[in-house]
């Protein structure tokens, strides 16, 4: 017979669940945020990283995220990975890492969750087009990067609040969603982009969201590739980390059917890395001797991989590239969608009024800008579908 549990000790266990970890001390604390471009009265029931989280989600920048593409175009199948998809996993690896160190867990899953918000339809190939419309018209502003189109969303470009443009982030998620800044740009950004100024690092919420990104999608692009069709699991055997946990599913489960093969395989990888990031860098943080997020930013990156998995990692990195990411039916399509995109952007840019009313006045910026802005939050297929419309004499 079960033990009955009494209303107030079903309370007590719930509340003791629901609680949050306690935090290490070179954590991020939303009581000790450096706060909001624009001031807002603190929430009550939720803290202030709780906010940025829900207002990333509730954004149309991330549910247009469910129709871009990660790898294979969107409408190539529905099971591949889409940046929305890509996105809720890479929240869920770096919160598990987050709360193994002592984490911010609620920052951390707001900049997973935010890490995309500025990607092109078409994924790399969509930035690269852009970025190269940008740079052939000398454009201001610092050409096209995903990641500060990513800053400019929840800075300007996202409309759902009548004190403010943006989602009016704290400070610390702003910093966090710039991995990479040219100095002209972190010139132009201000205190958000310092660091890239005067040295220094992000939070260390920021370095595990960054990891998390790359742990996601070399595993998923794995299971993606075989998905596809276009990597066979032979090749896969090959490369040391693959192979290796291949090797001990297979022995523990002969017989094992290929995608139950594939998927166990590819779950051992991810727990493998999880592992050897959370103690790699809990060495490296008890040896550098950390003991505020203050300084986290006067040391060198403390968050990743040790030395012989990094190489690993490196090799698999390599053969997706080849095998991949460089594989001909893969090439095709990003070749379309580049055409797509610069078709697109010189169409706009010779005749601006073909852009819809509403993305006709520059939010910050001159006219290629906002062109930039419109293309960069299409989804796959709505740039067909915008393109067709323009260059199709079957649309007529």
């Amino acid at each position: 017979m079960h033990d009955a549990i009494t209303p107030r000790a079903a309370d007590t266990a719930l509340a003791r669940e629901a609680a949050p970890h306690a935090l290490a001390p070179y954590a991020c604390s939303a009581a000790t945020s450096r706060g909001r471009r624009h001031a807002e009265p603190p929430p009550s029931d939720r803290s202030d990283y709780q906010r940025d989280r829900d207002r990333i989600i509730h954004c149309g920048a991330f549910r247009r995220l469910e129709y871009k593409t990660q790898v294979f175009l969107n409408h190539e199948g529905d099971l591949f990975r889409t940046r929305l998809t890509h996105s809720l996993e890479v929240a869920q690896i770096a919160r598990s890492i987050a709360r193994a160190l002592g984490l911010n867990e609620d920052l951390t899953e707001a900049l997973a969750l935010a890490h995309d918000l500025g990607h092109t339809p078409f994924g790399h190939a969509g930035q690269d087009a852009l970025a190269a419309c940008m740079r052939e018209h000398h454009a201001e502003g610092g050409g096209f990067e995903h990641n500060l189109q990513s800053l400019r969303v929840v800075d300007k470009l996202e409309e759902r609040y009548a004190a403010f443009d943006g989602l009016n982030l704290t400070f610390e998620t702003r910093e966090g969603i710039l991995k990479h800044c040219s100095r002209r740009n972190a010139e132009r950004l201000g205190d958000v982009a310092a660091r890239f100024l005067h040295g220094g690092q992000p939070s260390l919420e920021a370095q595990v969201a960054n990891l998390a990104d790359e742990i996601a999608y070399n595993n998923h692009d794995i299971d993606d590739g075989l998905r596809s069709g276009l990597l066979q699991i032979e090749q896969l055997e090959a490369i040391d980390f693959f192979g290796g946990h291949c090797h001990v599913v297979r022995t523990a489960y002969p017989g094992l059917a290929p995608k139950r093969l594939v998927a166990e395989t590819v779950r051992r990888m991810i727990s493998a890395l999880i592992a050897d990031l959370v103690t790699q860098s809990l060495a490296r943080i008890a040896q550098a001797d950390v003991r505020s997020p203050a300084d986290v930013r006067l040391r060198p990156a403390l968050v990743g991989f040790s030395p012989p998995v990094r190489d690993q990692l490196t090799q698999l990195q390599q053969f997706l590239r080849q095998a991949l990411y460089r594989h001909p039916q893969v090439l095709r399509s990003t070749t379309k969608a580049a055409r797509v995109l610069r078709e697109l952007f010189e169409a706009y840019a010779a005749e601006p009024r073909l852009l819809p009313a509403d993305h006709q006045r520059p939010a910050g910026g001159g006219q290629l800008r906002a062109i930039a802005d419109y293309i960069a939050g299409m989804t796959d297929r709505y740039a067909i579908k915008e393109h067709r419309k323009l260059f199709s004499v079957q649309d007529w």
